[in-house]
């Protein structure tokens, strides 16, 4: 696999993942997040509600490593049920 990436790693990389809005939405991407980016900070985590409220954006900016971790992440923030976009 040839690395035609245009990243530098490390880098940080924000990741905005758009889901129905519940109440522990914004939790378990955090949780998703964590178990690629352990040292993430949960505190970092920026939210806004859609114009009629029954959507959450949930943006999180780690420290990329590699392509494969963030493949691995988009992969398993996309399968999550209650998400609908991966950017």
């Amino acid at each position: 696999m040839s690395d035609d990436s245009l990243i530098e790693y490390p880098c940080d990389f924000p990741i905005k993942i758009m889901g129905v809005r519940s109440d522990d939405f914004a939790r378990n991407m955090v949780d998703i997040v964590l178990r690629h980016a352990p040292d993430f900070l949960a505190e970092r985590v920026e939210m806004r509600a859609s114009s009629g409220g029954a959507y959450l954006s949930v943006t999180c900016t780690i420290r990329a490593v590699s392509r494969e971790q963030l493949d691995k992440l988009y992969r398993e923030l996309s399968a999550h049920p209650a998400v609908k976009v991966v950017l």
